[in-house]
């Protein structure tokens, strides 16, 4: 399983999920099934956008999580 820490991340960055939604031009509604860990894929270019607004690494917001 994979999991996605936004929320952390924008915890550490200040950052509120309005302001980067904004910043990184993705919709409120998409960015909160993210958060939430209930996205099935993400793009490539979506996460490099995050990266960049974020100021981190892909490695910063996904986990890998062994299923139980």
């Amino acid at each position: 399983m994979i999991e996605i820490s936004l929320d952390d991340m924008l915890t550490k960055r200040h950052m509120t999920l309005t302001q980067l939604s904004v910043a990184v031009d993705v919709t409120m509604a998409n960015l909160s099934i993210l958060k939430t860990g209930k996205a099935k894929a993400v793009r490539f270019s979506t996460l490099e956008k995050i990266c960049q607004v974020l100021d981190c690494q892909p490695g910063d917001l996904l986990h890998y999580r062994p299923d139980k």
